[in-house]
């Protein structure tokens, strides 16, 4: 465990039964009694029982309290050690932000972000905040003198807790909370629970550079608790992932709720009409180093404004656990991977660039997309219907993909993969041919054409217009392209 001699190591029974109730920092005000849960305030040296904590959403996550690890900061490794757990329920589920104790005395917090993992520390904005309400989603502000792009907004409340305890909201109490996000990656996250507003700045981190110790044995781990009937044709489902929030069951394909817990009330909707991957769910297949587990399957269509000419494509949700969740995505231009950023691109003010860590990406479509077909697994609160407004840009290192709802903007960067990485991947030599796509050659900006390339352009162009003049009628058509979307869907925000 990360200690250090200017800390001074607290212990006192809990005014409830009487267990030993113990404070590692001298900043954590709550605790709560690992015995029989009783919520217990510090004042000095007395510990004063305010009730009992919920229990704790099971959320099967490797982490645990007295895990340990290390951060690097300021090219500077520093211990740490998970003392306390938070979990809130939000509107796009639950999830769970860890007290960290690190080796100077100070508190920071490892919490989830988009499938991954973000790890932050409090700061001073330096200014009043705005009310939350006067925060909308795309605006910019500023926070000490640097500027963020909101990303989210929303309400939250807390639903349990456990060990030691820097701060502790009311227990069901619903509060604002703001996300921003920074060109550089930083995000920072505004909490209206407090007041004034708590404020958290920090990066996202893979758990494998944390270098954790003291995880949960997964080979202990009790699925039992994970497994349920569908609330629509009673058909058993087990649910595999951690973090799940949305799951379909396998008999009906009924998209099942799961943001109460699988012992809570389980919402369902049913689906018809069904889309079937191509890459088997469970499929197993290494990309760009990593080995990725296939958990869920969502159909989209996207059509751009004013036009009545619809496009479809595929998103695989890819699964590791170190590593998080990333999007495999199948459309009519060819296979990509993308995932959800940390920071928030600039988007110029025309909206026909964007410029992400130093890298200018130019708009290629823009257009609305519906989620029409799901399967398996998902992270967020996923339903048939969902509308985001899209927009795509492209550069020679990548893909650059903007997805906004309405209490939330999502970035995803990534980049084009050849089909027969794809087929080599996951090993569907069998599938060759299905999975086969066009692979377009990298995006590059024209360069400067001779003289005698100028005139043979404009005579094709005359003759073409000459042509089009010719034959078009009075009720004339357009075309566009049926690419697909570069990004997945990610209802990322709030660390969740």
């Amino acid at each position: 465990m990360a200690t250090s001699a200017t800390q001074r190591y607290y212990r006192a029974p809990c005014p409830g039964c009487g267990a030993p109730v113990e404070f590692r920092s001298a900043q954590s005000t709550h605790a709560v009694c690992g015995y029989c849960q009783s919520t217990v305030v510090r004042s000095g040296e007395v510990l004063t029982r305010l009730g009992k904590m919920a229990e704790l959403f099971d959320d099967h996550s490797p982490l645990q309290l007295m895990a340990s690890g290390r951060i690097t900061e300021g090219g500077k490794a520093q211990p740490f050690t998970l003392i306390g757990r938070l979990q809130y329920k939000g509107d796009a589920g639950v999830w769970t932000e860890w007290a960290a104790f690190l080796q100077d005395g100070t508190l920071a917090t490892l919490g989830e972000d988009n499938g991954a993992y973000v790890f932050t520390r409090p700061i001073d904005p330096g200014r009043e905040l705005p009310e939350a309400a006067r925060l909308r989603i795309g605006t910019t502000t500023a926070i000490n003198g640097k500027p963020y792009s909101v990303a989210y907004t929303g309400q939250a409340q807390l639903i349990s807790a456990q060990g030691e305890l820097p701060r502790l909201p009311p227990l069901g109490q619903p509060f604002g909370m703001v996300e921003l996000r920074s060109s550089d990656g930083e995000v920072l996250s505004i909490d209206y629970g407090h007041t004034p507003p708590s404020v958290e700045r920090g990066r996202a981190v893979l758990l494998e550079d944390l270098q954790l110790q003291g995880l949960k044995d997964e080979s202990a781990k009790d699925e039992k608790g994970r497994q349920f009937n569908c609330p629509h044709c009673g058909a058993p489902v087990q649910v595999q992932l951690a973090t799940t929030q949305s799951i379909t069951c396998g008999a009906c394909a009924s998209i099942i709720s799961l943001d109460d817990g699988v012992g809570g009330e389980l919402r369902s909707a049913m689906q018809d009409e069904p889309v079937r991957p191509i890459i088997p769910l469970g499929a197993k297949g290494q990309l760009q180093g990593v080995h990725w587990q296939v958990v869920g399957f969502q159909h989209r269509m996207g059509v751009a404004p004013g036009d009545d000419e619809h496009f479809g494509w595929s998103e695989y949700l890819l699964y590791n656990q170190m590593r998080g969740f990333a999007f495999l995505v199948d459309s009519e231009e060819g296979w990509s991977m993308v995932r959800p950023t940390t920071g928030a691109p600039q988007m110029a003010a025309s909206g026909r660039s964007a410029t992400y860590l130093g890298t200018p990406y130019q708009l290629k479509y823009t257009y609305d997309a519906e989620t029409t077909y799901v399967l398996g697994e998902f992270y967020w609160q996923v339903e048939r219907g969902q509308k985001t407004s899209n927009r795509d840009f492209e550069s020679s290192k990548g893909l650059l993909s903007m997805e906004q709802s309405k209490n939330e903007i999502t970035w995803s960067a990534g980049d084009r993969l050849a089909s027969d990485t794809v087929v080599k991947a996951f090993g569907l030599e069998d599938k060759k041919d299905v999975l086969q796509r066009d692979d377009p050659g990298p995006f590059v900006a024209a360069k400067g054409a001779g003289c005698g390339t100028v005139i043979l352009i404009v005579v094709v162009l005359l003759i073409v217009l000459i042509i089009m003049s010719n034959c078009s009628g009075s009720s004339g058509s357009s075309y566009r392209s049926s690419g697909g979307s570069f990004g997945g869907y990610s209802s990322g925000g709030s660390h969740k």
